[in-house]
């Protein structure tokens, strides 16, 4: 069997605040540690049927990323549904809500 892994490492001032995250991944083309501002993780606890997340940011990331950063997620998440499962309802209304969200983003930076 076949193993990938992903891997995170999270460099924390003395207040265990996130000052660099970086990470790596075996099927990452450049095989050194990429540097981000933030990390969303998500799993799927099948016993308890609840999800359980990781959310790291540095402490430098802009609100104004950090608000990009969501709703990129939640496109991609509308994606992955509508791949996975064919929902297409469930799609549409997440990349409406994502639509609604942007633009707002898009007026609180112009104003």
């Amino acid at each position: 069997m076949r193993k990938s892994e992903i891997n995170f490492t999270v460099e924390l001032d003395k207040d265990n605040i996130p000052e660099k995250i970086s990470w790596d991944a075996t099927e990452k083309p450049e095989g050194e540690l990429s540097e981000t501002k933030s990390i969303s993780v998500s799993l799927w606890d099948d016993i308890q049927k609840n999800t359980m997340r990781i959310d790291l940011w540095t402490k430098d990331m802009p609100v104004d990323e950090m608000k990009r950063f969501y709703v990129d997620c939640l496109g991609g998440i509308a994606q992955t549904l509508l791949n996975s499962t064919g929902d297409e309802f469930m799609a549409s209304e997440i990349n409406n809500l994502c639509e609604k969200l942007a633009e707002h983003i898009r007026k609180e930076t112009e104003g």
